[in-house]
């Protein structure tokens, strides 16, 4: 297909086009390229918060309760909710968009489940060209949604301006926080169903967490702020803590520095894209079989190896 047409529409605000090119960032195809040159200059304007938290602790709740109030605040919001996919079927649970159901004909919200599908570069590698279709279309507000699985508790750190970590009662939220390092990611944390018994021992665990952690006095420290989603308590406040945030970004610089370093990583995510393809492309004539094999005999050390690879893929020597 051609990519002049679909960026128009996404331009334009056309509904279909914004889903059609969500599609092909998670299929991946060829003409995305053509696609992100073309929308590319008018990004850079989309406030990004992102979501992360265990399972159960209420993401999709909290989530829909920001877009309660950014719509209050005449903000047009996008929620998009990355699953990790099944490496068997390469589906995913996608059931954010059933709970989100009361701002389905609010053409001021678009929500968009999107699986990952198992691709190499993961949530780094898909996430940050959806964002980039969902700024350019226009939305005041990107939220990103994932479960805090493993490394993408963390990635999500990399696409977000804001990252706020989710915990709930009685669950170890906050010991597990301590054990993924999630502590250096997070901008704000939220104990959500503050209403269930273990909320105070959460919350009192979060700030000893947070106060354990080296800061200089013009760093952001991170507030805690007690939620209960469902009933919209404490939404203001997280609201609040949100926008102080974003200023203390903007007044600092980090901003840029955060959006800068987002675009490296997403940069970096396509060349290494690029050089996996070439390999699987090359197959036995890249010769990656055969040095493996002189590899795992003890006949050639791995950075050798990596350098021949890469000289023959025409990317040039690994270094260290």
């Amino acid at each position: 297909m051609e990519a002049a047409p679909l960026v128009e529409g996404v331009l334009g605000g056309d509904r279909r086009s914004l889903a059609r090119a969500l599609t092909l960032v998670e299929n991946g195809v060829p003409v995305l390229r053509d696609i992100m040159a073309g929308l590319s200059p008018r990004t850079g304007r989309a406030r990004v918060v992102g979501f992360t938290g265990a399972p159960g602790v209420g993401k999709s709740t909290v989530t829909n309760a920001v877009v309660r109030a950014a719509r209050g605040r005449g903000l047009s919001v996008a929620v998009l909710a990355v699953d990790p996919s099944s490496p068997f079927t390469g589906g995913a649970l996608l059931g954010d968009r059933v709970r989100m159901a009361e701002h389905a004909t609010d053409s001021g919200v678009f929500i968009r489940s999107m699986a990952n599908r198992g691709h190499l570069g993961g949530l780094s590698w898909a996430a940050p060209h959806a964002l980039r279709v969902l700024d350019a279309a226009g939305f005041d507000l990107v939220l990103v949604e994932t479960v805090g699985v493993g490394q993408a508790e963390v990635e999500i750190a990399g696409l977000a301006d804001t990252t706020v970590v989710l915990c709930a009662p009685g669950m170890g939220d906050s010991v597990q926080a301590a054990k993924a390092g999630v502590l250096e990611v997070a901008d704000v944390f939220a104990v959500n169903k503050a209403d269930h018994e273990g909320a105070r021992s959460a919350l009192r665990d979060l700030r000893q967490m947070v106060a354990m952690v080296d800061r200089d006095e013009h760093e952001w420290k991170p507030p805690i702020v007690m939620t209960v989603a469902s009933e919209g308590e404490g939404i203001e406040e997280l609201w609040e803590r949100l926008d102080g945030h974003a200023a203390h970004l903007e007044s600092s610089g980090a901003l840029e520095e955060r959006r800068r370093a987002r675009a490296r990583e997403e940069v970096q995510g396509i060349v290494l894209d690029l050089l996996r393809a070439r390999m699987g492309g090359a197959g036995e004539s890249s010769g990656l079989d055969s040095l493996a094999q002189e590899v795992s005999e003890g006949r050639c050390d791995p950075y050798t190896a990596a350098d021949l690879l890469l000289k023959d893929l025409g990317a040039g020597p690994s270094g260290t």
